[in-house]
């Protein structure tokens, strides 16, 4: 009895009962309690006490099989051998009366030998005359040495139950213990039992929520476990997560016997609450009046009966609330697959129907009606297609993006008219596209045969046509969209097909001068289709001209300011909302150009925000770059990777990439900031030939980019012909033999410089010239500081050094081009170029003028986290005889001459315009010495200015600020 587990107070009622019997006064005791809670293990106690006494001991274990024939177990249990009265126990009468008297005799001949132990297993499976004699005897055996123990299974079942066994019988007949399941302590010690008192906790806490306490299961899941996880139970093991896993199954067995003893309702309702999530309702739901139980509706049971037993089962822990969703669900996988188990795929699909008729009729939302229909397979009704649908709305409105393209994929599969099968097709292959940049293409092809009107097929050719591009096919996107019908009488949609030809052409060989030459057309500034110029602009749209101008830009044709005057105009003009999307787009690439980042942003945001530019429309990659962009220029690293990242770029290097802007930037991000080895694992991603197995073209710029960012990673590597290579090739795919300046990739600078450091002065002057050129063109300090650093760095001598003071002058104290905000995040430049200039001054005998401009460049790596640009700063300035931690990089301390003047003035109160006149300055250079002298004092605004100067100067003595 030892063996036992928290049953001490049974056992020690069973002994003085025993002891009762034996002194002469027999009386009942009844074992009660749900299935697998012990009774049977307690029975089999009591047997073995009693035959340790000296008792003779007598069982019977009734069953279903025997209730057609009357007091059949009694028989047996009288008389279990042959000879012992059988004739007379058995002997056909007629009166049942007069047989049960025969049986009650032949008890209390053999009591008068000994004292008895009767023992009775599940008396609620006796037959109806059987359970009458056993109370019948309870009620004489008050005289005799008989102790009979009986057990009964009680348990809230759907069934309404029968009066127990009990029922009617005197308390002082009867002596009741009821069975629940193990405590906690328990339940733990039966698991360290089997695997050991250190068993992980974690182990042992699902050994128990699987059983929920109860022996028979518990018992059943450590057998199993013992045989399939005889090493279970260490740190960090975890429990099977099926059923299948349990291969011996005594788990499985157990669980069902469990359910079998319940009954057919039972059971029903407890495999529709394991196969249909929250099926019973959330607890604060239950309650409601009129809020019939979905579980009970589904199963056909009755609401009250089946909200009991949901009741019930908590308590015994085999139900428990979902702590997030709050519904009732079984405490624990292995439990819920164990009471799944064995029942047909058909039998589930048939709940979830009536689930979801029964959801419908109710009023529930689309999706919680969808999430049956898409377990039920196809139903063929219209209603059906149409809950998915507007379930699949919901999920996309909520930014669901995965269920809302299940339930269209459920759509799909159900009957539905050509346009809406259309529609939903389209709105399946947006999602995919997420995914799978070129995912979609066969639903795409498929809803342009079912569109009809020509503004439809337009959009779904567009459509068609990005993913196309994406995966490097732009001669067929722009076949998808010629010969579309109705563009003549359509303006609006035949010059927005212009707009997305356009995007399309950028991405395919021989492709960009043809189209271009399209919207020159269009807009009147350029030749047309006859070689002759139009002249004026005419009546195009702004899209139209906007295309034009970017394009125009790209190839060094026009300059900022040009550009962003004329951007100004056209940006205010109204414009169809279906255009639109490829005005702003167009409109805040060349702004990001032309450094007007802001505005650039705001009009990157406008664009999503204001419009539906999915990931199939042709401007949505166009926003996503500017965004990065943007990001890029002004030295904003981490935000950069985090936009990579969040539009499916693996960083980490752990997956393919595309070799894209997006894998162009994060690895320059990556190499600025000194991280080596993740840049080379992310480029080694993409594979080893740009355009082969990606999903970008050859002659496509962003591939181009690409190849810009893994030469600056192979440079910075040491891997100098392997970085010349790289830059090389940028310029033999520039799109159409046609030169694109600067504002693309600046891959004519990285080559001169390369070039240079190989020993090749005059290819290298050659190339830096002509990106000089192509810079001043455009004419932003950006492009054109970084073209006079290099041509000043493999120039040399007195030029050079005056190219390079150039290139810093420009860069430090740069006026915003007209029409656009001041900028920051010039520094990414302005570091390189006073690098360049200092090493000049030092070659030339003059480190001590060198330092200043190292310290500066210092300050700004770090500042902007470049390490790698820092290190080689602070190596520099070791070189030249600087003192170790002499300059530090915040604090007053690292205040430049110029910046302590600039201060000083704003710190008394005197306003940008007034100290750019009393210092001979530009206003943007005023500016631009105010925000470092933020960054190192630690201060936010102009108005703590005068305060950390005072705390400073303070701190140093009387006499250190000096006048302006």
């Amino acid at each position: 009895m030892a063996s036992l587990f928290e049953r001490a107070d049974a056992l020690a009622l069973l002994t003085s009962e025993a002891q009762r019997a034996r002194a002469g006064s027999g009386r009942l005791l009844l074992l009660r309690g749900p299935t697998g809670t012990g009774r049977s293990s307690l029975l089999r106690a009591s047997i073995r006490h009693g035959a340790d006494h000296g008792m003779q001991v007598l069982t019977v274990s009734c069953s279903p099989e025997e209730s057609g024939e009357p007091l059949a177990p009694i028989g047996r249990m009288l008389c279990p051998t042959a000879g012992c009265g059988q004739d007379d126990a058995h002997a056909a009468d007629p009166d049942p009366r007069r047989h049960a008297d025969r049986l009650w005799r032949l008890l209390c001949s053999r009591a008068a030998d000994a004292p008895l132990l009767l023992a009775v297993d599940d008396v609620h499976l006796a037959d109806h005359a059987s359970r009458r004699w056993l109370l019948d005897a309870a009620r004489r055996l008050a005289a005799l040495p008989v102790l009979m123990v009986v057990t009964e299974r009680v348990q809230y079942d759907v069934t309404p139950p029968t009066p127990g066994f009990s029922h009617g019988l005197a308390p002082s007949l009867v002596r009741v213990h009821t069975c629940g399941p193990l405590g906690r302590r328990a339940a733990e010690a039966m698991v360290h039992d089997v695997f050991g008192p250190e068993t992980d906790q974690a182990w042992t806490d699902g050994c128990v929520a699987a059983s929920a306490g109860h022996p028979l299961l518990l018992r059943a899941l450590l057998d199993d476990l013992r045989v399939v996880a005889p090493d279970g139970g260490r740190s960090g093991s975890a429990l099977p997560d099926t059923c299948a896993d349990l291969y011996p199954g005594a788990f499985v067995a157990a669980v069902t016997w469990w359910l079998d003893s319940a009954g057919h309702e039972t059971a029903t309702v407890a495999r529709t609450l394991a196969e249909v999530k929250g099926c019973a309702g959330r607890a604060d739901e239950r309650d409601v009046p009129g809020r019939e139980c979905l579980l009970a509706a589904v199963t056909g049971s009755g609401p009250a009966r089946v909200l009991g037993w949901a009741t019930a089962m908590t308590r015994l822990g085999l139900l428990r609330p979902d702590p997030v969703q709050g519904d009732l669900r079984f405490a624990h996988p292995l439990l819920r697959d164990a009471v799944l188990d064995g029942w047909s795929h058909e039998r589930r699909e048939a709940v979830h129907r009536a689930a979801a008729d029964f959801r419908y009729r109710r009023g529930d939302s689309a999706e919680e009606v969808a999430g049956h229909l898409l377990r039920t397979g196809p139903v063929g009704m219209p209603r059906s297609a149409a809950t998915l649908l507007d379930a699949a709305a919901e999920a996309t409105r909520a930014g669901r993006t995965g269920d809302a393209a299940d339930y269209l994929r459920g759509a799909l599969d159900e009957p539905l008219a050509p346009a809406r099968r259309a529609e939903a097709l389209v709105e399946l292959a947006t999602l995919e596209s997420v995914t799978e940049p070129s995912g979609g293409i066969p639903r795409l092809t498929e809803a342009m045969r079912l569109r009809e009107l020509p503004r439809d097929r337009a959009l779904t050719a567009i459509a068609l046509g990005t993913a196309l591009t994406s995966r490097g096919e732009s001669r067929a996107a722009l076949d998808a969209l010629r010969g579309l019908d109705g563009l003549r009488e359509d303006p609006v949609l035949a010059r927005t097909v212009l707009a997305a030809s356009a995007l399309f052409a950028e991405r395919g060989t021989g492709l960009h001068r043809a189209v271009h030459t399209r919207l020159g057309a269009e807009s009147g500034t350029g030749p047309g289709p006859d070689g002759k110029d139009e002249g004026a602009p005419g009546p195009s749209s702004p899209t139209v001209q906007v295309l034009r101008l970017r394009y125009e830009a790209a190839a060094g044709l026009i300059s900022a300011e040009e550009a962003l005057r004329r951007l100004r105009t056209l940006t205010t003009t109204p414009e169809h909302p279906l255009p639109a999307p490829y005005l702003l787009g167009a409109a805040a690439c060349v702004a990001q150009w032309a450094d007007a980042l802001d505005w650039a942003d705001q009009l990157a945001a406008a664009a999503l925000a204001g419009h539906r530019v999915s990931p199939l429309h042709p401007a949505h990659d166009l926003l996503l770059h500017v965004r990065i962009d943007t990001a890029a220029a002004r030295g904003d690293f981490a935000r950069v990777l985090t936009y990579a990242e969040e539009n499916g770029l693996p960083v980490d290097g752990a997956g393919r990439a595309v070799a894209g802007n997006l894998a162009a930037q994060a690895v320059l991000a990556l190499v600025r900031t000194d991280r080596l080895a993740e840049a080379r694992r992310l480029t080694e991603g993409v594979g080893t030939g740009i355009g082969v197995g990606v999903c970008s073209g050859e002659d496509d710029w962003e591939a181009d980019r690409f190849r810009y960012a893994r030469g600056v990673l192979r440079a910075a590597s040491g891997d100098r012909h392997g970085a010349l290579a790289d830059f090389l090739e940028c310029g033999r795919h520039e799109p159409d033999a046609e030169p694109v300046g600067p504002v693309i990739t600046p891959w004519r600078s990285a080559a001169a410089e390369v070039q240079w450091a190989l020993g090749r002065p005059r290819e290298a002057l050659a190339l830096a010239d002509e990106e000089y050129r192509l810079a001043t063109a455009w004419g932003t300090p950006r492009v054109v500081g970084r073209a006079l650093r290099v041509l000043g760095e493999v120039t040399g001598g007195r030029r050079g050094l005056a190219l390079t003071e150039q290139a810093v002058e420009l860069l430090r104290g740069a006026p915003p081009a007209p029409g656009a905000a001041p900028e920051p995040g010039l520094g990414m430049e302005l570091a390189p170029a006073l690098v360049s200039h200092g090493r000049l001054l030092t070659a030339a005998g003059h480190p001590r003028r060198a330092r200043p401009l190292l310290r500066e460049a210092s300050v700004i790596a770090e500042r902007l986290g470049a390490a790698g640009l820092l290190t080689l700063t602070q190596d520099m300035l070791r070189v030249g005889g600087a003192r170790s931690g002499s300059a530090p990089l915040t604090g007053e301390a690292a205040l430049t001459g110029s910046e302590r003047r600039v201060a000083a003035l704003a710190a008394d109160g005197r306003t940008n315009a007034e100290i750019s006149d009393l210092l001979h300055l530009a206003r943007r250079t005023v500016e631009t010495h105010l925000t470092s002298t933020y960054r190192k004092l630690g201060i936010q605004r102009r108005a703590d200015l005068a305060g950390a100067m005072t705390t400073a100067s303070s701190h140093r003595g009387p006499g250190r600020w000096g006048t302006p």
